[in-house]
């Protein structure tokens, strides 16, 4: 009885640690879904720890520092400020222990990517069909025929700088000839406002399209709330208090991902014929964090406003004077409470 019963104790201990082992893992993989949202849609966890590593044992300015080293490091810092706990708990654990977790941070980050593709997959073609009423309607179901075969994506995608009304170009789009191969330093319409740019201003309009507010919306909030974006957000400052969406409210992978939707690829890949997705990606990250003056910078911050209005809406209590504010319900009733109590006080 008693080897049964310390059999049966170390199982306990066994399973015990088991459960724990596996609430970790759960944890790792939950919080690893923020990193292609929020951190780096492409760059795995290892190079941003790499780089960091590199450029804290050189001593003083390193001269020959490369763009790229300096978005994996910034990348970094912007991991450890998603997940604050992440420096202190990799530098305290074992190397088994921290090769297992950076698995399950990876998994929960892939995994996080996937879902938010499979989720624009069926919804981008409604909103193509409904804005553009195409015919044939683009398919929901169907991959193959979005991309330059159908004329309602094909449009959305035509480089700025191409006119997709005309027929030369479209063939030239399709057939990849000389003059008009779609690649990633080309800003496709579907990033401008009414998807038209304008070649003397090129900023203007940029990143503001209702397919991207749509897109946004559908995944930083719910698709619900992607079918009307023609107004500012109902929400008062939900951006404050919901940190997933604030930390990327530009939508900076929402643009990929967008791309990836009306495109007729099938499956997540860096590379689309001419298209390459990575760089693509690091242009708009540039866009938007390297602007090359203080004008560019102040562009820059009027569109971050444009947007955390168009999505979240704005808050107006701190308008409210204080005489309004009395005149409420809720802080009338609080008066006339505390009135009745000092009368019958007195009274007594």
């Amino acid at each position: 009885r008693r080897r049964i019963a310390d059999l049966e104790e170390k199982l306990q201990v066994l399973e015990s640690g088991h459960a724990v082992k596996q609430r970790e893992t759960n944890y790792f993989m939950s919080q690893g879904r923020a990193i292609r949202r929020m951190v780096t849609l492409y760059d795995s966890v290892e190079d941003l720890i790499n780089e960091n590593d590199r450029q804290c044992d050189i001593e003083g300015d390193d001269d020959n520092v490369t763009f790229d080293q300096n978005r994996l490091q910034t990348g970094y810092i912007v991991l450890n400020n998603v997940l604050p706990w992440f420096h202190q708990k990799a530098s305290d654990m074992e190397y088994e222990d921290y090769m297992h977790m950076l698995k399950k941070l990876r998994q929960g980050a892939d995994g996080a990517r996937g879902d938010d593709t499979s989720k624009l997959k069926p919804l981008v073609p409604d909103w193509v069909n409904r804005e553009w009423k195409p015919d044939p309607p683009v398919d929901p179901k169907d991959k193959h025929c979005r991309g330059f075969t159908n004329d309602a994506c094909g449009r959305l995608l035509c480089p700025t700088e191409l006119d997709w009304n005309n027929p030369i170009v479209r063939a030239g789009i399709r057939d990849r000839i000389d003059g008009h191969i779609v690649m990633e330093m080309s800003w496709p319409a579907f990033l401008y406002a009414g998807y038209t740019a304008d070649p003397n201003n090129l900023e203007e309009g940029l990143f503001k399209s209702k397919l991207l507010v749509q897109a946004f919306k559908a995944i930083f909030t719910s698709p619900s709330s992607a079918k009307e974006v023609a107004g500012d957000g109902d929400g008062a400052n939900i951006i404050e208090n919901n940190r997933r969406a604030k930390k990327d409210v530009l939508g900076k992978k929402v643009k990929t991902h967008l791309r990836f939707a009306l495109s007729s690829v099938t499956s997540w890949r860096s590379v689309d014929g001419d298209f390459d997705y990575i760089q693509f990606w690091c242009n708009i990250v540039d866009f938007f964090e390297c602007p090359p003056g203080r004008t560019a910078q102040r562009n820059v911050d009027r569109l971050l406003t444009w947007w955390t209005r168009k999505v979240f809406g704005t808050s107006r209590q701190e308008e409210l004077s204080d005489a309004a504010k009395a005149h409420m319900s809720v802080n009338a009733l609080a008066m006339q409470r505390a009135r009745l109590d000092d009368a019958l006080f007195n009274s007594e």
